[in-house]
């Protein structure tokens, strides 16, 4: 059962080629595990913005409100009785949109700036950073320290995070990001206390006026204390990502196609030491309902094989059906958690 999978982590990942059902399974193990008692907070990092337009809501990069207890009913409430009637919690959302994370995560790196340079630098720090907007690397930096920042928050006010993931190129590169930037940014505390050492040296050689250093020891503390913070941010995020306390879910569809990512995707997250959870194979066609989607199924059948012989037993793969109609709010979500 592809919820017993995850009930042991704080932090899921939910992910897989574009099209295949992400925001779906997410929605459905985020409904489920609230449904069984736990405080949930979904993410999502895809700029696609399904999350919302799936749960009928405005959302947007603040916690918005998703569903309490007051919400079950109808479909959601038969299913909380099938899962065994539990205490129910909550669940909580945030929709990360690229665009304005990268304006909110420059326009506070220029206020930084501005106050840790001197006023002779403020003109080139203006024209580097806004040439660095639009630099490779500058959305996936954003994007991970907000990963980083809700994955905080979650271990603090909720029971688990789910992250509705972007398509899997854009998230594994992300998830090595951690280790990256950590290491980089240990390697910049070590040099701004080699370049203090030799500013002391320096200074006690030709000197310097007192409101001087006063306001050089100001910047270097405000940049030493940025410096760590977000070395700490980062530390975090990556032990999280080794440890116990995190796992990935991928979702695919059977074809072959999507099976060979998949199967690149298991390869890729083993290679990374992250905790691999299960695979989904969403959307199976069912074998009662006309000799076409039949067919479909038997050559699905050959996919899924194939999957399960490619990634070896020890992962599990689970098969979740086709539905009748696209799944909307939080009924629709409610039929595919009831599958799982």
């Amino acid at each position: 059962m592809l919820l017993n999978d995850i009930a042991d982590h704080r932090v899921v990942f939910v992910g897989g080629k574009g099209g295949v059902g992400k925001t779906s399974i997410s929605s459905a193990l985020a409904l489920g595990r609230m449904l069984q008692g736990a405080r949930v907070l979904i993410v999502s990092t895809d700029p696609a913005h399904n999350l919302g337009h799936l749960w009928a809501k405005k959302l947007s990069d603040k916690v918005t409100p998703l569903m309490r207890p007051r919400d079950v009913t109808g479909t959601v409430a038969d299913l909380h009785s099938q899962l065994g009637g539990a205490d129910v919690g909550l669940i909580d959302a945030v929709e990360i949109d690229p665009k304005t994370l990268v304006a909110k995560h420059f326009d506070a790196v220029y206020r930084q700036m501005m106050r840790m340079l001197p006023e002779s630098l403020h003109g080139p720090a203006k024209r580097h950073l806004d040439s660095a907007r639009n630099a490779p690397g500058s959305h996936e930096a954003a994007m991970l320290e907000r990963v980083a920042e809700n994955v905080e928050l979650g271990h603090k006010g909720y029971d688990v995070v789910i992250f509705d993931t972007a398509p899997t190129g854009h998230t594994l590169h992300l998830l090595t990001l951690p280790e990256q930037l950590s290491t980089w940014t240990e390697e910049l505390l070590k040099s701004r206390s080699r370049a203090d050492q030799y500013s002391a040296v320096l200074g006690s050689i030709i000197g310097k006026r007192a409101d001087d250093g006063e306001r050089e020891t100001d910047r270097d503390t405000h940049l030493r204390r940025t410096l760590i913070a977000r070395q700490k941010k980062l530390s975090d995020l990556r032990d999280t990502l080794r440890g116990g306390d995190a796992g990935f879910v991928v979702v695919t569809l059977g074809e072959p196609m999507p099976v060979l990512e998949a199967v690149e995707t298991v390869k890729e997250l083993t290679d990374m030491d992250v905790t691999l959870r299960s695979v989904v194979v969403n959307r199976r066609s069912p074998t009662d309902a006309g000799e076409f989607l039949a067919h479909r199924h038997e050559l699905e059948a050959d996919q899924v094989a194939q999957l399960k012989k490619r990634i070896g037993a020890k992962v599990p793969v689970r098969e979740v059906p086709l539905l009748a109609e696209p799944p909307e709010g939080a009924q629709g979500v409610a039929l595919i958690t009831a599958t799982l």
